[in-house]
């Protein structure tokens, strides 16, 4: 067992797990989704791609994209998140709520396809 490999495919499922967590819920209420869970999302999706880097792989680079997508749109989300809440003084409204949830169910949809492209890799894999 590659211990390396344990490590890449556990941060890649967390960030699709954690991100699954933060999206799930009624997708205007604030009530339904924490600042902590999207805060812990976009960590662990940071650190899933800093692991991505290392692979010179034409599958890699595919892998990588997709990390780089999920980060993009989880900065996004928490911009937007603490624009509406500390700058704008509008408060947490239904539809910004609305767009932060739908930001992050984008980069949900990049972690599926990471997961998805980490299972094809593993049963390419000849001993």
């Amino acid at each position: 067992m590659n211990p390396e490999k344990v490590v890449f495919g556990f941060f890649i499922v967390l960030s699709l797990t954690l991100n699954f967590g933060f999206f799930v819920g009624e997708i205007d209420d604030p009530v339904h989704h924490n600042v902590y869970e999207l805060f812990a999302v976009l960590i662990v999706n940071i650190i899933a791609t800093l692991l991505k880097f290392g692979d010179r792989s034409q599958l890699g680079a595919v892998l990588l994209s997709t990390s780089l997508v999920a980060v993009l749109q989880l900065v996004v989300a928490a911009v937007v998140w603490m624009w509406v809440e500390h700058i704008s003084g509008s408060g947490l409204t239904p539809s910004a709520m609305a767009s932060i949830v739908s930001l992050s169910g984008g980069a949900m949809l990049a972690n599926i396809i990471s997961v998805v492209l980490l299972i094809i890799e593993t049963v390419m894999l000849r001993r």
